[in-house]
């Protein structure tokens, strides 16, 4: 994809005021995606292929019971993490993800699909950098992976779940990197959670932007969301290709490279002003 996320060094404003007012969208989300149910069986059905779904912060698995009741409805053998609630990057929560990745991998003789909403995004996608060999498909929704925690407006509810004090020096610059398997980054420009600019996925072989009008709260919910993860599980392993945003697609999924040209933009004008042009 050409979309880029926000150069390092420079940090994203966390969304604002409005932005976080829209989030009480997540509950009119929730429920058109059950008052939906009746045309799931329209999203491409699948093989029957494990999927492990990682929830987000302060959350557990009873945020992805939507989720994982549409993929079971489009044939996927889904599961939830089964840690409880995701109260950060605590010792021993990756390993038993990973865990769980193993006996799903093992007890299905196949490879599984990884799903994570925000905070369990980034567990997916390191995850999936850890042992390629066992993932057939990374996805992540509202994942700030490249940009700081404090560019969201969680990283207090962070630093209260995980009793980890964050600092601007704290970034870990390797989770900007994609696995080495097909990714695929949801994310919404009207997120009022996670700066939309620290979900984008830069990578430009198997690896893709799918944007939704989405709050965060209910991007893993959100019906345009379940059938872009449809479409993207429902690919023949090893055959992936990108998201194609064509015919009515392109009423709901936004252009991840149209948002992005206006503030380039502005920022390369910014940084290159014409010469013999003097404000006054």
């Amino acid at each position: 994809m050409n979309a880029a996320a926000h150069p390092p060094g420079r940090h994203a404003p966390a969304p604002g005021f409005l932005l976080r007012l829209l989030e009480v969208r997540a509950v009119w989300e929730h429920y058109a995606t059950l008052a939906l149910r009746p045309a799931w069986s329209m999203a491409p059905k699948g093989d029957g292929h494990p999927v492990l779904v990682l929830p987000g912060l302060a959350a557990s698995d009873a945020s992805t019971a939507l989720l994982r009741r549409f993929l079971r409805s489009r044939g996927y053998a889904a599961s939830g993490w089964g840690q409880g609630r995701n109260l950060g990057m605590r010792e021993g929560v990756v390993e038993r993800a990973h865990d769980k990745l193993r006996a799903l991998y093992l007890g299905s003789g196949r490879t599984v699909s990884l799903i994570g909403w925000s905070l369990g995004g980034i567990y997916a996608r390191e995850l999936a950098k850890h042992s390629p060999e066992m993932v057939r498909l990374c996805i992540s929704m509202g994942t700030p992976f490249t940009g700081h925690p404090r560019e969201t407006n969680a990283w207090r509810l962070y630093e209260f779940a995980s009793g980890h004090k964050i600092d601007w020096h704290d970034f870990h610059g390797p989770l900007r990197a994609a696995p080495p398997v097909p990714t695929t980054s949801i994310w919404s420009p009207t997120d009022g959670v996670v700066a939309w600019r620290c979900s984008v996925e830069t990578r430009r072989i198997l690896a893709e932007n799918i944007v939704v009008d989405a709050s965060h709260l209910g991007i893993g919910v959100h019906p345009a969301t379940l059938y872009a993860i449809a479409d993207r599980l429902a690919q023949p392993e090893g055959e992936w290709e990108p998201f194609r945003r064509d015919g009515w697609r392109k009423l709901v999924y936004g252009d991840p490279n149209a948002l992005r040209a206006r503030p380039e933009a502005q920022a390369h004008a910014a940084a290159h002003p014409v010469p013999g042009i003097e404000r006054s």
